[in-house]
């Protein structure tokens, strides 16, 4: 059995019939949406992307993490504060991702809130830098019950990776994969699915079959490969890799860069979930990196609140009407191919 399989069966499991029914009527509520032109919501949120901190280790340069510019609040998620927001949605959640901005492992509290959600039966999933992966941690994470995690991985040398992922080694990468891999053998464990994922930038294209050799060799279940979000591509960048299938961006006849998506009117995670911050504010998607376009807050208002509110329910509109207006729409990659897998 593959491990795309493996982890296929493994979310469906975790499906009950009130989970089912509300993915139905979420489901039902966006297309009807689609059609009329109206933003209708019938059900509650199936997922979200929640933030552990916004703290990161590496200074990544297109990222306002890594760049430490964000004008927004920074700091942990509370463990106490995260069981009360999942408390109110554990019964139609299917999916909790811990992820949006900064490096989740940072966090002490971060595995203890993955095993709080593991234990409601909610799919989980992370991404990392891989760095903080000792022996323990590993071990730790395997028994957290984490379903899927990404791990970042964008050079098959330290000279190669450096150059985006800045601070960083190569080689703690290596010994966190090697980590995880051994202590889901040790503890008998298909999860977390693990997968590597190599962002595709013009100094590190050339190495795109290596990687995926080195993925095998390490016992990972998939290797990925990602576009880049660059926020200054009207002219080109230095990080657009040569080869065209590898970016978001195209050259339009009039020598400037657009991207690849059409930007159609309507966008299926605007009804099927949103992105927490870690200090409970809610934002359309994983694009509003700085959250400028605040929907709610969980520290004010219960979610079914805020997901049924005017606001929120003005932001669809605005999206079913001209999606080409919204800022953090620029580089969105929703209805596009991005990710160019390899088992």
């Amino acid at each position: 059995m593959s491990a795309n399989t493996r982890d296929g069966l493994n979310y469906l499991r975790k499906l009950t019939f009130s989970r089912i029914l509300n993915f139905l009527l979420v489901y039902t509520s966006y297309h009807v949406s689609r059609w009329f032109k109206k933003p209708l919501v019938w059900g509650k949120p199936v997922s979200i992307s929640i933030e552990p901190t916004t703290t990161c280790n590496l200074g990544c340069p297109e990222c306002p993490s890594g760049l430490k510019k964000f004008s927004r609040d920074m700091g942990n998620l509370s463990s106490d504060f995260f069981f009360e927001i999942l408390g109110q949605m554990k019964k139609h959640l299917t999916y909790c991702t811990f992820y949006f901005q900064g490096e989740p492992f940072i966090n002490p509290k971060f595995l203890e809130m993955v095993e709080y959600a593991s234990k409601q039966g909610i799919y989980t999933s992370t991404s990392t830098n891989a760095h903080f992966l000792r022996p323990e941690v590993a071990a730790g994470t395997v028994k957290s019950g984490l379903d899927r995690m990404i791990i970042s991985i964008d050079g098959t040398t330290q000279e190669t990776y450096e150059k985006y992922r800045i601070n960083g080694k190569l080689s703690k990468v290596l010994e966190g994969t090697r980590n995880i891999v051994e202590a889901k053998k040790e503890l008998k464990s298909n999860t977390p699915m693990l997968i590597f994922q190599f962002l595709v930038v013009s100094h590190n294209e050339h190495q795109v079959d290596e990687v995926i050799q080195m993925g095998k060799d390490m016992g990972v279940d998939e290797v990925r490969f990602k576009t880049a979000q660059l926020y200054d591509f009207e002219n080109g960048n230095s990080l657009m890799p040569v080869q065209e299938k590898y970016s978001r961006y195209r050259k339009g006849k009039d020598g400037k860069y657009v991207i690849k998506n059409e930007l159609l009117n309507q966008c299926w995670r605007m009804w099927q979930g949103f992105v927490v911050t870690w200090d409970g504010l809610i934002v359309p998607c994983c694009f509003d990196k700085d959250a400028t376009h605040q929907l709610g807050d969980l520290k004010k208002n219960r979610v079914e609140e805020v997901w049924k509110s005017p606001k929120y329910q003005g932001f669809r509109a605005s999206v079913l009407k001209s999606r080409k207006e919204i800022d953090i729409c620029i580089n969105c990659t929703e209805g596009t191919k991005v990710w160019v897998g390899q088992d």
